[in-house]
């Protein structure tokens, strides 16, 4: 469940910081897409940037968000094969 929560975070945070960027509004800092990919939610943020079209001109994101999607799977399937136990 938090999973899904943190992705949805991530999901509509891109969209909120579109939305934001468009009408020259007060932005997020890149660092918190960071934070919250590294803590779960690289599914969220790389389906935001996908969907929103936004932040993928930015080599950061485009290398950065799928490289901690796979971290973020890693580090689901070690916990899973620890906890199966």
């Amino acid at each position: 469940m938090a999973y899904l929560i943190i992705n949805a975070i991530g999901f509509l945070l891109m969209g909120w910081d579109k939305n934001q960027a468009r009408n020259r509004g007060r932005r997020i800092p890149e660092k918190w897409f960071f934070i919250l990919a590294f803590l779960g939610g690289a599914l969220g943020a790389w389906l935001g940037m996908q969907i929103f079209r936004h932040k993928t001109r930015h080599t950061t994101f485009v290398l950065g968000i799928p490289l901690l999607l796979v971290w973020n799977v890693l580090v689901m399937y070690v916990l899973g094969q620890h906890l199966s136990l």
